[in-house]
């Protein structure tokens, strides 16, 4: 296949009036002006935005379904309701739940892994809960929240499947876990914690490197008192999520994160769970019901509960929030996402010999083609 006439987004450069070649599912040529002559299929780009493809990797649910349900055809769903809105990958999210259902969900996503019928290729799955604080459970059930218990834990992490693991590290029952992640190559965040400044210190030399969706169910930052938000907003090996999608995050947040971290340090993630993609009304969340009007997602008591973003309208929002342009900012919805779970060799850029996972958008990042691995996943209009 052969995408021409795009205005082609990689880590050196835009190239406008380019073209890019791929050849079993990789990207084998990248070019601009003139168009190898070839007899493969060519498509037209019209002048838009050819971008790595989104990478998702925290996001719970959507159209009616969520990870924890255990259903392939849930499962299957999902992929295709994100391909829909540019992602090519994408790490299934467990919620804070008995082990018998977090396994559950897990055996599903190792008997899926990997690329989907019309949908965003499975990459792993990421595990955020049962080890968090109920300080700050936010919408997590807090009814299972516990400590990193050494049968289980290791039961969860032995499935092979988990890429991202997410916990409260102020527990010293939760240390080892952090130290036997690293020591797998799973990436360890702080999540739904009030870990002070100086607990988060020691979480970073056992191995910590990633922050939960950055400002929400953490201690924020006080001038006198830098909490969790000042411990992960001035370590430079800690990469960021943001759910941006307004709500969440006032926009004036994310330009602070912005200026701390830079477009290298921030991870934008949906959070979606199973109202994402639905009509507003009532969803089940475990034995809860949540409640989706004007764009967000909460428990019936008020607590955000995830969200109904797209990684579309992420990235929409942040570039807005920021004031800049896209050739600046492009890569915290693709590569950011890659380097902190470890495939950035394979996937989160245009490269020549990386998977061939590309998203063509307009400037207000409109969806019109998603391709994973080279596969059309998704079409509208091209």
């Amino acid at each position: 296949m052969l995408i021409h006439n795009a205005r082609i987004y990689t880590p050196v450069r835009v190239i406008h009036n380019g073209w890019l070649w791929i050849e079993n599912h990789r990207i084998r040529a990248i070019g601009q002006g003139d168009v190898p002559r070839t007899e493969d299929e060519k498509i037209d780009a019209r002048g838009l935005n050819l971008l790595p493809g989104f990478i998702d990797i925290h996001v719970h649910g959507a159209v009616g379904h969520e990870f924890m349900d255990a259903n392939p055809d849930g499962l299957r769903a999902m992929a295709q309701y994100y391909a829909q809105h540019g992602v090519t990958a994408f790490l299934p999210t467990t919620w804070t739940d008995s082990r018998e259902r977090i396994l559950a969900a897990l055996h599903l996503a190792v008997e899926m892994m990997g690329a989907q019928s019309d949908g965003a290729t499975i990459l792993g799955a990421h595990i955020e809960g049962p080890y968090l604080n109920a300080e700050k459970c936010g919408a997590q059930n807090s009814e299972y929240i516990r400590r990193a218990e050494v049968e289980e834990a290791t039961a969860i992490l032995d499935t092979g499947i988990v890429r991202l693991m997410a916990l409260a590290p102020e527990f010293e029952e939760n240390h080892w876990l952090i130290r036997e992640c690293v020591h797998r190559g799973i990436t360890v965040s702080a999540a739904h914690t009030s870990a002070t400044y100086e607990e988060m210190q020691l979480a970073f030399r056992l191995g910590l490197s990633h922050s939960t969706h950055t400002f929400n169910a953490m201690i924020g930052l006080h001038h006198r008192d830098p909490g969790t938000v000042g411990a992960v907003m001035t370590a430079p090996q800690v990469m960021c999520e943001l759910i941006a999608d307004n709500i969440h995050v006032h926009p004036a947040s994310m330009q602070v994160l912005y200026a701390v971290k830079g477009a290298n340090g921030i991870v934008l993630i949906t959070d979606a769970v199973r109202g994402a993609g639905m009509p507003d009304g009532e969803y089940k969340i475990d034995e809860r019901i949540t409640r989706v009007a004007d764009d967000a997602v909460r428990l019936l008591d008020g607590t955000l509960a995830g969200s109904t973003l797209t990684m579309n309208r992420a990235l929409y929002h942040f570039m807005n929030a920021v004031h800049e342009p896209l050739e600046n900012i492009w890569q915290v919805s693709s590569l950011n996402a890659a380097r902190a779970i470890h495939v950035s060799h394979q996937k989160g850029s245009l490269e020549v010999n990386k998977d061939a996972d590309l998203v063509l958008v307009d400037d207000e990042i409109n969806v019109y083609l998603t391709l994973a691995e080279g596969r059309i996943i998704h079409q509208n209009g091209i």
